[in-house]
């Protein structure tokens, strides 16, 4: 069973927090679908991810090559990515649900804590998949390191 990191984004830009969880999840062997609401916004986020540094190659794509079921790192709108992936990162307030998160190694939402409809988003999301009784843990940059603020 998985449990749901909720990352509240303060001071660094989505992006970095992205390439950091990105990097943790390729490194436990975990495929990976990010999951956005916006194509544009991950559009965006595909074409900052390959601006990245030289020394953190983010291997990844946009769902609807070819290719889906190979990449390491699917950036898609749809609830099911088709790279079978053990980790799904919630991004623009994607939807993610208890059966998510107990089927699959761990579930990330990330949002930004300077958007209300985000901050609310999220706040919503940890609700419901605490009353379903899923694992949750919130965590929080706002001293300006990671830390782990709450957990159910």
């Amino acid at each position: 069973m998985g449990a749901a990191y909720f990352y509240h984004l303060t001071r660094r830009p989505l992006v970095d927090t992205l390439r950091m969880l990105l990097d943790r999840s390729l490194a436990q062997g975990w495929r990976v679908a990010v999951r956005g609401t916006d194509a544009a916004g991950l559009e965006a986020l595909d074409r900052a991810l390959w601006l990245g540094p030289d020394e953190g190659f983010l291997p990844h794509g946009m769902a609807g090559g070819p290719h889906d079921a190979a990449q390491p790192v699917l950036l898609t709108t749809a609830a099911a990515a088709a790279n079978s992936p053990a980790c799904v990162i919630s991004v623009q307030g994607a939807e993610v649900t208890a059966q998510e998160v107990a089927a699959l190694e761990r579930v990330c939402v990330l949002f930004d804590g300077d958007d209300d409809l985000a901050l609310n988003r999220a706040r919503d999301q940890w609700k419901l998949l605490k009353e379903a009784g899923a694992a949750a843990q919130y965590w929080s940059e706002e001293s300006g390191r990671w830390e782990k603020k709450a957990e159910t």
